[in-house]
């Protein structure tokens, strides 16, 4: 007798649920037809005027940082010259439109997820919430969206074309393609682009009913069973958003394959020039059909690998050295990674509300705490002199920001690098309850070609098994020298002499300098620094001296240039601390 009236209960609790929730979704909508024009205009108006008013500017500094660059050879420069027109011109249509559809799905989305995120459990005054959250913020978030897109044209393309004008090293050769390979390099991209994007998209047209039906039973498991993000009374009503809304997250998929396609099939053009073979362009045009349905299955935990035939379209496939240099522990993982998976299909992560999974998605917790480790360690700085006020102020007027913009988080980098080292983690130790490893980091590309490097780089610090005192030196030589010769470091007070120790932490150094240096062209970063350098300049000015002041006198006494032993670190600590009483806290962080 006990199941009949676990059901009814779950029956009764299921058609109470349902007035609750239509209440809230016309709310939302409402809200959304009121808030929605607004956002609309405002970011479909101001990309569009970003974009119209740097074309010209992006048109004109394109060709000539193409013309001019080194980095691509004779024949490989003229044919980009000649193809660059039709990306240059499609751009603005593409951005225009872009910007529309993407003002449209937020100034819709953004209200109507406020809405329900009105009812969690930490609102107070559910009510009030539920007709104001979601219309002043989502304002807000469209101007921060033209803020970013604006970053992203300005800063973030200048930034590339530099990097592509700049010499070429020593011992660097210029990207080039043959002559005699360019006929069957076009000839690959005309059969690959039109076979590709058929076959890939009719792969994901016969995937597309599948995600659709697992996605809504898995909701509907969590619903009923109360796991996952609906585990929480209060989150309930999120069950009959993201079923109504799960359809268009399947469009979006089936969109952006179709759009994958095409880029998919003008590699194999890359593919025949690496490989020098006609033949294995052709293969991969066959093979990368066959690696979408296998990363498909994988996706919507279906069977493991593809039936479609995968033909070898290189002559070494074999993994890379430096892969194989992070031992056997990451093997082992991977190798694990896909039965613990068939295990753990149906159990999401717990959590409260929408805005709280969105939050403990792991990119974002990552790129948190890179800004929150940035904070810490610039407090820190500003507080020993290695920072000064002049610094921030070269940074805010004259927009000279590499100490703060690439040696802090570069610091900030290798101190998490340090840490994880001597605490013989596999992976990141980014705070004290947190481990970023392969298995439980960021599994996009992007995040992994940021994190891939340092765990290499990690394993390296490992191995030069670096004392106190040259950790303490460390932080002085990536604020103050160019770190370009391990000369460089004979007037420091350096532990090591073998110019190969000095080498090798050199070019860690320069790396990290380097990976930075790629963020900072992430549209968010540049919002996210500047408020960085607010709070640092704030702080410099509460720091009751003056930081100019305090700069001069630790740097006449230390020099510019030398490295403090321990004794003379907490000689100065303490003369700080006489003056300034203010303690930092650091957050428990790396």
């Amino acid at each position: 007798m006990e199941v009949p009236v676990v059901f009814l209960a779950k029956l009764w609790s299921f058609i109470s649920f349902l007035p609750f929730f239509l209440l809230l979704f016309l709310l939302g909508l409402l809200k959304a037809a009121l808030i929605g024009p607004v956002v609309v205009g405002i970011i479909f108006i101001g990309n569009s005027a970003v974009i119209i008013g740097l074309w010209t500017a992006h048109f004109v500094w394109t060709y000539y940082c193409v013309a001019k660059t080194k980095k691509l050879g004779l024949v490989l420069k003229i044919v980009v010259l000649v193809l660059l027109p039709v990306p240059l011109v499609l751009w603005p249509i593409f951005g225009i439109v872009g910007s529309l559809l993407g003002g449209v799905g937020y100034g819709l989305f953004a209200p109507l997820l406020a809405t329900f995120e009105a009812v969690g459990e930490n609102v107070t005054d559910k009510f009030y919430h539920c007709f104001v959250d979601g219309c002043w913020s989502t304002i807000k978030g469209g101007c921060t969206v033209v803020q970013d897109f604006t970053d992203f044209c300005f800063h973030s393309y200048f930034s590339y074309m530099d990097e592509l004008i700049e010499k070429l090293l020593p011992d660097e050769k210029p990207m080039d393609i043959k002559l005699s390979k360019l006929p069957s390099c076009l000839l690959a991209s005309l059969i690959g682009v039109p076979v590709d994007v058929l076959l890939i998209t009719a792969v994901a047209l016969w995937k597309s009913p599948c995600m659709l039906f697992r996605g809504w039973k898995r909701l509907l498991e969590d619903l009923v069973g109360r796991e996952g993000p609906f585990l929480e009374t209060v989150c309930v009503p999120f069950a009959g958003l993201a079923i109504i809304l799960w359809p268009l997250a399947v469009v979006g998929a089936l969109i952006g394959a179709i759009v994958s396609s095409f880029f998919l099939g003008l590699y194999s053009g890359v593919i025949v020039h690496q490989e020098d073979s006609l033949q294995m362009g052709l293969a991969y045009i066959v093979s990368v059909v066959s690696l979408f349905d296998e990363y498909v299955n994988d996706l919507l935990y279906l069977r493991e690998g593809s039936r479609l035939p995968r033909p070898k379209y290189r002559r070494n496939m074999g993994p890379s050295p430096e892969r194989e240099k992070l031992g056997d522990n990451h093997n082992n993982d991977s190798k694990n990674g896909r039965e613990s998976s068939y295990t753990s299909k149906l159990i999401s992560e717990r959590s409260r509300t929408l805005k709280w999974a969105m939050q403990q998605y792991k990119p974002m917790q990552v790129w948190d705490w890179l800004f929150k480790s940035c904070e810490v360690n610039g407090r820190i700085l500003l507080r020993d002199g290695l920072i000064t006020s002049k610094d921030i102020e070269e940074c805010i007027l004259k927009g000279n920001c590499k100490k703060l913009g690439i040696q802090l988080p570069a610091w900030s980098l290798l101190q998490c690098l340090l840490a994880s080292a001597k605490s013989n983690s596999s992976g990141l130790v980014i705070s004290d309850d947190v481990e970023l490893t392969r298995m439980n980091g960021p599994r996009d590309k992007v995040f992994e070609w940021f994190i891939g490097p340092l765990l290499i780089m990690k394993e390296q610090i490992k191995r030069l098994q670096l004392d106190e005192n040259e950790e303490i030196c460390l932080r002085e030589l990536v604020m103050r020298c160019k770190n370009e010769t391990p000369e460089e470091w004979d007037d420091t007070e350096f532990a090591s002499s073998d110019k190969v120790r000095r080498a090798q932490l050199q070019s860690i150094i320069r790396r990290l300098q380097g990976i930075v240096a790629s963020m900072s062209r992430v549209p968010t970063f540049r919002r996210r620094f500047r408020n960085l350098v607010k709070v640092l300049y704030i702080e410099a000015i509460q720091g009751g001296a003056s930081v100019n002041h305090m700069g001069g006198i630790l740097e006449a006494r230390y020099g510019n240039n030398s490295c403090n032993q321990s004794e003379d670190k907490n000689d100065r600590d303490e003369t700080i601390n006489k003056g300034e009483h203010k303690e930092y806290d650091n957050g428990n962080l790396v």
